[in-house]
């Protein structure tokens, strides 16, 4: 009886490894998006000569000087591919946990069947 509630909770935690590769997954691609319309920004703020641009905040439209939008742009850039790194290195040591997880639940059942 032990065996099947310690499998049960085994399976449970793999359940919740899945979930939060999931979440972590979907966080990336949120982050990736972003990255994606940052660097689009840059480019279109790159190939404008004026030197008065507007950035959208909320619902406003504000006027802004295109040097002072241009480093915001470049920071935001920079904390998002910090950010996205940071991610990559979570999926990847969560990736390896679940794969242990995985295989070592799999013994235990294979363990069991030959029983």
């Amino acid at each position: 009886m032990k065996k099947e509630k310690k499998e049960e909770i085994d399976v449970t935690q793999l359940q919740l490894s899945e979930q939060a590769l999931q979440n972590l997954l979907l966080q990336k691609q949120l982050f990736q998006y972003e990255l994606v319309e940052t660097n689009t920004a840059l480019e279109e703020l790159k190939k404008t000569k004026q030197e008065d641009v507007f950035k959208i905040v909320g619902s406003l439209m504000i006027k802004s000087e295109r040097a002072e939008l241009e480093k915001e742009l470049e920071r935001k850039k920079e904390l998002l591919e910090l950010r996205l790194k940071a991610i990559e290195k979570q999926e990847q040591e969560l990736k390896n946990k679940l794969l242990k997880q995985r295989d070592l639940l799999l013994e235990q059942m294979k363990a069991k069947k030959q029983q």
